[in-house]
C-alpha cells in the first residue's frame, strides 16, 4: 500500500466520521458523483491523488457545514 493510499483511507474515515448516518456504500456512491461533477471521472478510473483530492474537499464542506473551518479548501484545482 502506498503512502497516499493510507492516506485516502485515513480521509475516509474521518470524511465517514462526519456523516454518522451514511452506509459506506452511499458515501462511496458520492464520491463517484463527485469525481464525475469535479474532474469529470468515476471511481472506477479515478486516480489515487484525484480521489484523495475529492476526500479532502468533502471533508472541508462538512466542517465548514458543522462550523469547524472558515472556508471550504479546493484542493481539487491541482489534481486535475
Amino acid at each position: 500500500m502506498t503512502d497516499i493510499q493510507r492516506e485516502s483511507l485515513e480521509a475516509l474515515g474521518e470524511v465517514w466520521a462526519l456523516s454518522p448516518n451514511v452506509r459506506l456504500g452511499q458515501l462511496m456512491a458520492h464520491f463517484g458523483f463527485l469525481g464525475e461533477v469535479h474532474i469529470d471521472k468515476g471511481l472506477g478510473t479515478i486516480e489515487d491523488d484525484e480521489l484523495i483530492a475529492i476526500l479532502y474537499r468533502h471533508r472541508s464542506e462538512l466542517l465548514f457545514r458543522q462550523g469547524g473551518a472558515k472556508e471550504v479548501e479546493n484542493p481539487l484545482r491541482t489534481a486535475r
